[in-house]
């Protein structure tokens, strides 16, 4: 993946993400009830927060597109990653610390159900779990495995469709 592609995609993140607060800061208008639209505004606040948390861990990702697969790689080292090394390093990056194994980070957080994947949640495959991404939004996830180590795959296709397992919120957790 050229660094382009890789620029392009951020910044088509970087506009849904501005649109999507956009939308909730016209929405907190439509309350007329002084006390709803302080309640709604801090929903907003703690939501723009995850928002920039979890921006910031895909971007950190996708930075690393292309470094190679490899299975049992050292935690903290960048130069290769499995899978589980992969999401602890660009979470750690941004100040999240994860487990290191896929089945520890499938216990953190709490669960979140497929239809409801927010961009940073971890979705994990398998049964038993021995695989995790991160999503970064519109069907998409960010994950390292195989030939073409970190990549972008579209989730709701093929085999990853067929092989999801559960997903967990980990930054509305360690945000509070």
């Amino acid at each position: 993946m050229t660094t382009t592609n890789s620029h392009n995609r951020l910044r088509k993140v970087c506009i849904g993400v501005s649109l999507s607060i956009a939308l909730a800061a016209s929405s907190i208008g439509m309350f007329d009830n002084s006390n709803t639209a302080f309640a709604a505004t801090a929903s907003t606040t703690k939501s723009v927060a995850r928002q920039t948390t979890a921006d910031q861990i895909i971007a950190t990702g996708l930075r690393l597109q292309g470094v190679p697969y490899e299975f049992g790689a050292e935690a903290g080292r960048s130069s290769s990653f499995d899978c589980s090394s992969f999401t602890q390093y660009i979470f750690a990056q941004n100040n999240i610390t994860l487990p290191r194994s896929s089945t520890q980070q499938s216990t953190a957080g709490t669960f979140v159900a497929r239809s409801q994947l927010q961009p940073g949640d971890l979705v994990f495959f398998y049964s038993p779990i021995h695989h995790v991404a991160v999503y970064i939004g519109d069907g998409k996830i960010l994950h390292t495995f195989g030939e073409g180590g970190v990549t972008v795959t579209d989730l709701n296709a093929g085999w990853w469709d067929e092989h999801y397992t559960t997903a967990r919120h980990v930054l509305s957790v360690s945000a509070n």
